[in-house]
């Protein structure tokens, strides 16, 4: 198959209407046409007369942003049959969960929260890969999925980061917190930037649970979050008393100094504040 992509902006008219000829020698061709929000008028009027009478053996695939901005074209396109394919820029965490298990579903499985949110902290927000992890899991497990088997197949690709560690020491889970510590420090990730995770995690529940009950959304603009940001931390901070948010922020500052120059082993004194930190949590600290 013959492919021809280009931008809109640097394509004629004349241009268009010569790439969306058949071929004298037969066989099938594909023009792509990105970003049609910026043809020009000569560009546009080519388009919408190749999608009036289209030919079998060539297709043409234009992507527009969907604003304002060119909307005669989009709309003349739809009007002539077109197939449209919505294709939004998710930018939530909750969209990229919902992502994952549409993935899952569309293949014959089943894929519920926990295993979701697993493979998106082991695999990372891009969408190829997680499409493409999606498949492999489906096909390698008949379609069953849940939070266990994502990290049997996926332990060794865990995206860890500082934040990583912060999630889950928030949450209650010391256990996971430290595997997740353990394998950061083994595989190079800098003390220093887990220690303000620490901290970040602190601050941040520290600022919702002080906000008040809201809805997610009604709170993000006032705290300056975004809204899945705000709602992982009102359900961190079900499990924290003022009191152990007090004690917590005081282990976070000190662990702060403490890999920035002030210990001799930065992965014990990170080590020791997670455990402090869940101490704080239980109302033990």
């Amino acid at each position: 198959m013959e492919v021809h992509d280009h931008e809109a902006a640097a394509l004629s008219g004349g241009e268009v209407a010569s790439l969306l000829s058949p071929s004298l020698f037969g066989g099938s061709r594909v023009l792509v046409v990105r970003a049609a929000q910026d043809a020009r008028k000569d560009l546009a009027e080519a388009l919408l007369a190749y999608a009036a009478h289209p030919q079998p053996d060539v297709t043409l695939v234009v992507a527009h942003a969907g604003g304002a901005k060119g909307r005669a074209l989009a709309d003349g396109l739809r009007r002539h049959g077109a197939e449209v394919v919505s294709a939004a820029r998710l930018t939530r965490h909750r969209e990229r969960v919902e992502f994952i298990q549409a993935e899952v579903r569309r293949l014959g499985g089943r894929c519920p929260d926990d295993a979701a949110e697993a493979l998106l902290a082991a695999v990372g927000s891009d969408l190829r890969e997680l499409a493409a992890a999606c498949s492999q899991l489906v096909a390698d497990t008949g379609g069953r999925l849940d939070a266990a088997t994502v990290a049997r197949y996926h332990r060794g690709r865990a995206e860890v980061s500082g934040f990583t560690v912060a999630d889950a020491v928030m949450a209650g889970d010391v256990a996971g917190a430290l595997e997740a510590l353990r394998w950061a420090l083994q595989i190079g990730v800098n003390p220093v930037p887990i220690a303000d995770a620490l901290a970040d995690g602190v601050r941040t529940v520290g600022r919702v649970a002080a906000a008040g009950r809201a809805r997610p959304h009604q709170l993000a603009g006032a705290l300056g979050m975004p809204p899945w940001k705000v709602e992982r931390a009102q359900r961190q901070a079900r499990g924290w008393t003022p009191q152990g948010l007090v004690a917590a922020m005081r282990v976070a500052a000190d662990v702060n100094a403490a890999v920035k120059g002030g210990a001799e082993d930065s992965g014990y004194a990170l080590e020791r504040a997670i455990l402090e930190l869940a101490r704080a949590r239980s109302g033990a600290g």
